[in-house]
């Protein structure tokens, strides 16, 4: 058996900027760091895969930077990780980027459980979770909070939904998007940091993966953004002068002026 969790960098504080030439947005790799919500995947893949001693996966696709990230799920208790890496895997939206994960997967031989986080913060789409079950054909559930049992045919599950929660027998293979706080996480003891370390990472590339070059990257993206623009600052400062009984009438006058 065999779990494969997939995770994403995610930009740190002001690393972010739009390229006015290609629309797209530019991601300084320098200060990543994991997203978030895959945290708590990586947790669940560690859990289950101890608990049931079945093999787990890291896999992302990025620039070489992205090599740490992976490396910290090592450290957290993941057997091995797979990083795609490659110019022609630039610029993907994530229909692009499901493709080339489900490719990484099949070349893998397949998973028996996918996790994912339940989204990404930058893009904040969750959708590449459910367009990745789709490539493998494989049943999806998303936003799960709990998951309870795990054999190797069928995982039962708990997910969010607007009117409470639902719980799920799923047949596997399947693809999970997890929540926020829906496994506990810990931090890597300097043990798990060695331990970490000495596990395997591999590099592919598109020709590893025999990727039509049509169906990655940017021209294996339908999506097409035509414009893009950062808003007008339209936020103006007024400068309160006097007592503070001169500024309190003063600013109760510039609230009067908003509200009027």
């Amino acid at each position: 058996m065999r779990i494969v969790v997939c995770v994403k960098q995610v930009p740190g504080t002001n690393q972010v900027y739009l390229d006015p030439e290609t629309r797209s947005i530019v991601r300084e790799a320098r200060h990543a760091v994991l997203n978030p919500y895959d945290t708590f995947a990586v947790a669940w893949a560690a859990r289950l895969g101890s608990q049931h001693g079945w093999e787990t996966l890291a896999l992302s696709m990025g620039i070489p930077a992205v090599e740490k990230l992976l490396r910290d799920s090592l450290c957290r208790g993941i057997d091995r990780a797979v990083l795609l890496t490659d110019r022609l895997f630039a610029g993907a939206d994530t229909w692009a980027t499901a493709n080339t994960l489900a490719m990484a997967v099949r070349k893998l031989g397949g998973a028996d459980l996918v996790l994912c986080g339940k989204m990404a913060i930058d893009g904040d789409t969750a959708q590449t979770g459910p367009e990745l079950a789709e490539c493998l054909g494989y049943a999806v559930v998303t936003d799960v909070t709990d998951i309870k049992e795990v054999s190797r045919s069928q995982v039962q599950v708990s997910r969010h939904t607007e009117s409470g929660v639902q719980t799920l027998l799923v047949r596997l293979p399947a693809v999970l998007t997890v929540a926020k706080d829906s496994c506990p996480t810990r931090m890597p003891s300097i043990a798990d940091l060695a331990r970490g370390a000495s596990r395997p990472l591999e590099c592919w590339s598109a020709a590893n993966l025999g990727a039509d070059p049509d169906r990655i990257g940017q021209r294996g993206s339908p999506t097409r953004v035509v414009c893009t623009e950062t808003p007008p600052m339209k936020k103006q400062s007024r400068r309160l002068e006097g007592t503070l009984e001169q500024q309190a009438a003063s600013l109760e006058c510039i609230i009067r002026e908003i509200v009027s």
